[in-house]
């Protein structure tokens, strides 16, 4: 590198010898950080103005930065702007190219600031946008969901608990079950969302500065709630890019639960759904085979996503105030957590309407494991006996069906009667799936009429959100 090309850093003048091209590329972060071009300019535009306004730059100054920033905007846009690994970071390529558009006044946009509270701001900028988005998605997927549970609210299926059959629901309940994770997700994105939105610029480098700035007008600027209220904080803070990487764990570790249910529900020995065939892929040898992919891969993906709050928790644990070169490693895989679960969330609200049902393989698995054997439990307890007694004599009657290889509705009633004198012709209708749900009236329960009431609530909150 020549001295010229040396002297085109912003910080050259303390250093006697360039940069080596090794150094060069490792510390670089422009083919990353690029992506934020969008929030470097808004939070330069708020700071410029600001320093207008308190007579710090002059309001030609301002004209020109504002000048500069619209062909900047408009370069970047189009394709035509030239990024350039030697200007090490998406915040001094713009600057740079700013400066060459309209000279002194460039210059003059980094007054009372650093890249340290620069970079702060515009990755709050990017996350807080990001959080919108991926609200919008979230929503979208929650309200295909929810169309899916009314069209299958009374579709009776196993409810499985160690993966053994347990009691029947509906398919409806089961799926709200996961309406209601996705609503916890969506709540910690709001709550992250107020913690990512204070501003960190006007910290500078660590201490603040020496100029007469007013951060809450650049605050208002840019649609922050507030300002950070400790500089050193204000730089080296990255909690909030902490919290959103757990929010997206915990989201994807939902969509992982959904995807495995959908995996097993597609097996041929199970059958319970079918998907579109866009969401599926075929073998390369096995002619016959529908692999669901999209729902494995998702699986896949959480382990992703895992793996990028463990790679911000670590890179926080050891570092002393303030800012520290490590920061710049928070940036990839925060972008990439944006990107899985935007993709992740877009395209599951895109295949949950290509489920298909079928109730008759969901019917004929109730027949398989004593679904109702609780209900006889309880019927028992309702004649008078101590529940205790009413599940040895269950657990009996299960023990002498599972011998003749039939359900429990299908023994009669001298058998039944045996195991109980209070067992009369009423238990017949107590041991239907039917009846087992209908029994299940109340809030939060499976009966369809309650999944019913769940579907009118769940979309109330859906369009409050």
């Amino acid at each position: 590198m020549s001295q010229s090309q040396h002297s085109q850093y912003t910080w050259a003048g303390r250093f006697s010898e360039p940069v080596s091209e090794l150094v060069k590329r490792y510390t670089a972060s422009v083919d990353f950080d690029r992506r934020m071009w969008r929030q470097d300019i808004r939070g330069s535009l708020a700071h410029a103005r600001m320093l207008a306004k308190q007579g710090i730059i002059a309001d030609a100054d301002l004209a020109d930065i504002e000048r500069g920033m619209q062909q900047v905007w408009e370069e970047i846009e189009s394709g035509r702007f030239e990024w350039s690994l030697d200007l090490e970071d998406v915040h001094l390529n713009i600057e740079k190219r700013l400066t060459t558009l309209v000279g002194d006044a460039g210059k003059r946009l980094h007054t009372g600031r650093s890249r340290n509270d620069q970079v702060a701001t515009d990755i709050r900028l990017y996350l807080r946008d990001a959080i919108d988005d991926i609200l919008k998605l979230l929503g979208d997927f929650r309200a295909a969901l929810l169309d899916l549970v009314e069209q299958e609210a009374a579709t009776a299926m196993p409810g499985f608990t160690h993966l053994q059959v347990a009691q029947p629901v509906t398919f409806g309940h089961h799926m709200l079950a996961y309406f209601e994770m996705f609503g916890r997700d969506g709540e910690r994105f709001v709550d992250c969302r107020k913690r990512t939105n204070r501003l960190p610029l006007g910290a500078a480098a660590l201490a603040g500065t020496t100029y007469p700035i007013d951060r809450h007008d650049v605050a208002e600027r840019l649609g922050f709630e507030g300002v950070c209220e400790n500089s050193l904080d204000a730089v080296s803070d990255r909690d909030f890019a902490i919290e959103f990487c757990a929010a997206c764990a915990l989201l994807m570790t939902h969509i992982s639960r959904l995807s495995e249910e959908l995996v097993m529900w597609m097996s041929p020995r199970i059958g319970f759904i079918r998907i579109a065939d866009r969401f599926c892929t075929g073998s390369s040898i096995m002619p016959q085979k529908k692999n669901p992919d999209v729902p494995e891969l998702a699986r896949g993906k959480t382990g992703r996503v895992n793996g990028h709050l463990m790679a911000l928790l670590t890179l926080m644990k050891g570092q002393p105030l303030a800012y520290n070169k490590d920061n710049q490693e928070d940036k990839e895989p925060l972008f990439d957590a944006v990107d899985t679960v935007t993709d992740t969330l877009r395209i599951f609200a895109d295949m949950i309407p290509g489920i298909t049902v079928r109730p008759e393989a969901m019917r004929a698995a109730l027949t398989q494991g004593f679904a109702t054997a609780t209900d006889l439990a309880d019927y028992l307890v309702k004649k008078g006996l101590p529940f205790r007694d009413a599940h040895e004599a269950v657990g009996l009657a299960v023990k002498r069906a599972e011998t003749l290889g039939v359900d429990l509705p299908q023994l009669p009633l001298a058998e039944l009667r045996a195991f109980s004198p209070l067992i009369a012709d009423d238990v017949f209708a107590v041991l239907t799936v039917e009846g087992s749900l209908a029994a299940r009236n109340h809030v939060g329960g499976t009966a369809p009429e309650q999944v019913r009431a769940a579907i009118a609530r769940a979309r109330q909150r859906l369009a409050a959100c």
